[in-house]
């Protein structure tokens, strides 16, 4: 790979982002050891913006910084997965309860849209999860709560170091749309509560799946 040519602030972002989507493809095994060294010649980059993107890597929680052993990509145990989909629970769960409550006309046909989307792409598993991913952004988006949509964001990163062994579990991605389906049905109506513990239900199967 060629040299980046990018401003130097951006630089170790860019990195990031790079590093970021091989660590998801599995390029990067959870538990393998980052050569720096090697990362640094094949980007035609200095060691300093390749440090500064492992430092963002870690507060992700996608790189584990390890004294005098240097970087590994972040293993994620039963717990840290159970831990993550409670708090995802707790915050997607509380987004989609106003949505349902405060959402537009358009955000509505908006997220039935969507929904739809996820629906078509159901024989093709990398589009699902693409789409997935997308209608529950969108629905924090609406929610219009910047914190929760950063606490969110951080959290479903750590998720897909695992998402192999659980969204493409045989017949998951079924339920999963059936859940999908659930929680429309329940926003469209305008029913908060409902929509509540639809999500929650949504997350419950899903760690289920996952562990």
């Amino acid at each position: 790979m060629s040299a980046l040519s990018l401003a130097p602030r951006a630089l170790y972002e860019e990195v990031a982002e790079l590093l970021r989507q091989r660590i998801f493809r599995r390029e990067l095994e959870p538990g393998s050891w980052i050569d720096e060294l090697k990362l640094a010649e094949e980007y035609g980059i200095s060691r300093t913006p390749l440090r500064e993107a492992l430092k963002v890597l870690a507060a992700e929680g996608l790189v584990t910084m390890k004294v005098r052993r240097g970087a590994y990509v972040t293993e994620v145990s039963e717990k840290d997965l159970a831990d993550v989909y409670h708090l995802l629970s707790l915050l997607e769960s509380d987004a989609a309860g106003v949505v349902a409550e405060r959402a537009s006309d358009a955000q509505r046909a908006e997220l039935q849209a969507l929904h739809a989307e996820l629906e078509s792409a159901l024989p093709h598993r990398d589009r699902f999860f693409a789409i997935n991913e997308q209608f529950h952004m969108r629905l924090l988006e609406m929610a219009d709560n910047r914190w929760r949509q950063q606490m969110v964001a951080d959290l479903r990163k750590v998720m897909k170091l695992n998402r192999h062994s659980s969204l493409f579990k045989s017949g998951r991605i079924e339920e999963s749309l059936a859940e999908h389906r659930a929680v429309m049905a329940a926003l469209l109506a305008r029913d908060a509560d409902l929509t509540r513990r639809r999500m929650q239900e949504h997350f419950r199967n899903g760690l289920e799946a996952a562990t």
